[in-house]
């Protein structure tokens, strides 16, 4: 698959550390996916014409042609003076996110190319045009601390995982509701509390997070287009991947304590804040919630991130001690994500019309 934008391409640059960082297969790394694009190309959107004629028309309007462009809010970052643990998690920040919105960019790039049904062209020709802009402008910012991603490489060298259109439809939406979720919390945090802006890309998040919102929309009118998606036993993949969803962000956010630190954040409180915006989203379109508030939830969340400092450990130990530290701790991992998943759900009706607008 080749659906690089030349935009994102610079052929000077090497595979430097953030390149081979981005490369990386592990379970909290963004991934690259394929999927069938022939059942992607036969989906009838004339079931919900109306709301669908309606996004496309606003994303067609590029409401955020200029805005990933450096102007005088650019302030000026001193790499080499920032404190070095806050730098190395903040770079591992900006990568995880170039690279989560890279691999977006790669989907819906070739699911256009691949297509003939030209709403679903349509859709994803916008949608790619903004993830290469979002990859761009991060990757931008790594270029300044001298450490950008080589994306042409990346597109070449990074593993894809398939997936089927019902599973691209839950991660994609979850992914996209819940970066949005992520930056409007941040920015509403700096907002109030500006003293915590470390660097300028943060002032970048709200009209950025209204990308991520309107993507969310679009898996969303693609999921009602057939109720199967979101009844029957689809209702266990749902909360298949809102808990793997939800949980992944949990580990991945506590092993960057001093960058929410910086940002001068409660990492449990910033989590939390954003799984119940996402999930009162997700009420559009998904028949129930995670229950947050479970008292299972919490620690079994805590047992997870525990599991996967096992799991680090036991790797960089290596040998046979290393091997039976790594199942050890596997299986406590699994057992606390089977704690999650048995949590009950709660209950929602969902509405005929999905469609929602950013109100945080």
């Amino acid at each position: 698959m080749n659906a690089v934008s030349p935009a994102l391409h610079d052929a000077s640059e090497t595979v430097n550390e953030t390149t081979k960082l981005a490369t990386t297969e592990t379970l909290l790394n963004p991934r690259f996916y394929t999927t069938d694009f022939d059942e992607m190309d036969r989906i009838d959107v004339s079931s919900i014409r109306p709301v669908w004629d309606a996004l496309l028309a606003e994303m067609k309007a590029d409401p955020n042609k200029g805005h990933f462009k450096k102007n005088a809010d650019w302030d000026h970052v001193d790499w080499d003076g920032m404190d070095p643990a806050l730098k190395a998690e903040f770079i591992d920040f900006l990568v995880s996110s170039c690279t989560a919105e890279f691999s977006g960019c790669v989907l819906y790039k070739e699911m256009k190319r691949r297509g003939s049904n030209p709403d679903i062209c349509e859709l994803f020709s916008y949608m790619s045009r903004d993830e290469a802009r979002h990859a761009g402008f991060i990757n931008d910012a790594l270029r300044e601390a001298g450490v950008a991603v080589n994306l042409g490489f990346l597109t070449k060298a990074k593993k894809y995982t398939y997936f089927r259109p019902k599973f691209i439809y839950y991660a994609t939406y979850l992914s996209e509701k819940i970066g949005y979720a992520r930056y409007i919390t941040i920015f509403r945090h700096l907002e109030a509390h500006p003293e915590h802006r470390f660097h300028p890309i943060f002032k970048w998040f709200r009209e950025w997070c209204n990308d991520e919102f309107r993507h969310g929309e679009a898996f969303a009118l693609l999921m009602k287009t057939d109720p199967k998606l979101t009844s029957g036993i689809n209702r266990w993949w749902i909360k298949f991947f809102l808990t793997a969803v939800y949980s992944t962000m949990w580990v991945r956010d506590h092993a960057r304590h001093d960058f929410h630190k910086a940002l001068g954040v409660d990492i449990e409180w910033y989590d939390q804040e954003v799984f119940r915006k996402t999930s009162e989203i997700s009420k559009q379109v998904f028949p129930f919630t995670l229950d947050i508030d479970h008292p299972r939830w919490k620690p079994a969340l805590r047992r997870m991130e525990a599991a996967f400092i096992g799991m680090d450990d036991a790797k960089r130990k290596g040998g046979l001690a290393g091997w039976v530290g790594k199942m050890v701790a596997g299986a406590k991992g699994g057992l606390a994500f089977l704690s999650l998943y048995t949590i009950p759900v709660v209950p929602n009706d969902v509405p005929v019309n999905p469609r929602l607008e950013p109100a945080y």
